[in-house]
């Protein structure tokens, strides 16, 4: 997605000059009238919502899809959306890319003054990008690749409530149960919380940015979430080597080397981490 919006940023002018010119042209069907203002969608392949408000941006026509229309939304104030526009001509502003509540995904709206009322002309980015040729998209690779991506997102989110189900019932089986109470009883439910907690971390930001878009995403947050995830592997490791660690001082001291393999490897680890973020931060400064 942040891609996208970086290539409408990079060519927004001719993009912007486009829109103008073509409402303009067909200015015979720019009415109030919601009934006229459906010709635009012959028009426009990448136009997806319209309506109109009055003067003081108080909603008066339905929500006009191409397909269907939303009678909810009269009477909504659609003054937030006023400021945050640019004007392109004496009557016609046009807003940055923002996420549209009405489809969920990304758009640009176009707001044309006429006859005291305003017409709002709402566009998919990705669709109007698509009528540039700057990105090549194909609706059913598209919805393919969205469903995969919400499968592996939900089968993380339960293997990760699972990890989680599974802390509690070893602890409450250790706790009541013949076996006894030992440190173990202790440290496996924590080690099978943080990974859990890893888990669906990793699924909620795979969901958030490739099948529901709540948010723009950008790349730098990709280091965040890798360091996320890492960080909670460490921990986890951390206190399975401790666990180690006690039980072969316990049992066996001779078997002493291998605790330190495994504490080696967790160190390796941090390291690694710590040249990963010099590495990322020494990126954004450049």
């Amino acid at each position: 997605m942040q891609e996208n919006i970086q290539l409408y940023q990079q060519h927004h002018q001719d993009i912007e000059k486009f829109m103008v010119e073509t409402i303009l042209i067909n200015g015979q069907y720019l009415h109030p009238k919601i009934e006229d203002l459906r010709a635009f969608y012959k028009i426009l392949p990448s136009l997806e919502l319209i309506y109109v408000t009055d003067e003081n941006y108080q909603q008066v026509s339905v929500n006009q899809f191409r397909d269907r229309t939303l009678k909810e939304a009269i009477g909504k104030n659609r003054r937030y959306l006023v400021e945050k526009v640019h004007e392109k001509d004496s009557n016609i502003s046009i807003s940055d890319p923002y996420i549209s509540s009405a489809t969920g995904e990304a758009c640009i709206t176009l707001i044309a003054q006429v006859e005291g009322h305003f017409v709002f002309f709402d566009f998919n980015l990705i669709r109007l990008l698509s009528r540039f040729g700057f990105i090549e998209r194909h609706e059913l690779f598209n919805k393919t690749t969205k469903g995969f991506y919400f499968l592996i997102g939900a089968s993380l989110m339960f293997f990760a409530l699972m990890s989680i189900g599974y802390a509690f019932y070893d602890y409450t089986v250790h706790f009541f149960g013949e076996q006894g109470y030992s440190i173990d009883s202790v440290f496996k439910p924590i080690i099978a919380l943080t990974l859990g907690l890893a888990i669906f971390d990793l699924s909620k930001t795979l969901m958030e940015r490739e099948v529901f878009f709540k948010a723009y995403s950008d790349k730098k947050d990709d280091a965040k979430l890798l360091s996320k995830f890492l960080t909670a592997i460490i921990i986890a490791l951390s206190i399975e080597a401790l666990m180690v660690v006690f039980k072969i001082a316990l049992s066996d001291t001779t078997q002493l080397l291998n605790a330190l393999y495994l504490i080696i490897g967790v160190a390796l680890i941090i390291v690694s981490l710590s040249i990963y973020h010099y590495l990322v931060v020494k990126s954004k400064r450049e």
